[in-house]
């Protein structure tokens, strides 16, 4: 896969992330914060997750370290303007790092040991891919959460977005 592809691909992830935040904007602080069913809770929660594993991997690509047992806490963030804060800055980051790729680094190895101790090696783009993936799984939990408080984001679909792209 070409780093060119990789670029667009979190073109779409951080359209579809700015959507979320978007509609996430027009909740009140008592549903930012409010509990629910989900894997990690409300929406506080899943847009926490949703930043943290860009964060998590994003150190892994650089370093080589697995840090997610330094994972962010929900807890630290407790007004929603203190989470968008964390897109940005974290959108930022792994943009600089996107731009230092090469297509030769797309086919190279992540070699890594996670913190239960199994070792993993994975092709570089495949690391990638999973991490869109994974987003669109929690932008989806976030996405249901929104549209039971009247806030849904719309569509997130790959073919919007290729729809609005500017080219």
């Amino acid at each position: 896969m070409h780093i060119c592809d990789i670029h667009f691909l979190y073109e779409y992830n951080y359209w579809a992330n700015k959507k979320i935040l978007a509609a996430s904007a027009g909740v009140t602080h008592e549903q930012f914060l409010a509990p629910a069913s989900f894997p990690f809770g409300g929406l506080r929660g899943t847009l926490v997750h949703l930043v943290d594993a860009e964060r998590i991997w994003r150190v892994l690509f650089e370093t080589q370290i697995v840090t997610e047992d330094q994972d962010l806490k929900a807890e630290d963030f407790q007004t929603f303007e203190s989470l968008e804060k964390k897109f940005r800055e974290e959108e930022e980051l792994m943009r600089a790092y996107l731009n230092r790729l090469s297509d030769e680094d797309m086919d190279s190895h992540l070699k890594y040991t996670t913190t239960e101790g199994a070792r993993r090696d994975r092709i570089m783009w495949h690391c990638h891919i999973h991490l869109m993936n994974h987003g669109t799984q929690h932008r989806s939990e976030a996405a249901a959460i929104l549209t039971e408080y009247g806030q849904s984001p719309g569509e997130l679909d790959f073919t919007v977005f290729l729809n609005e792209w500017k080219k």
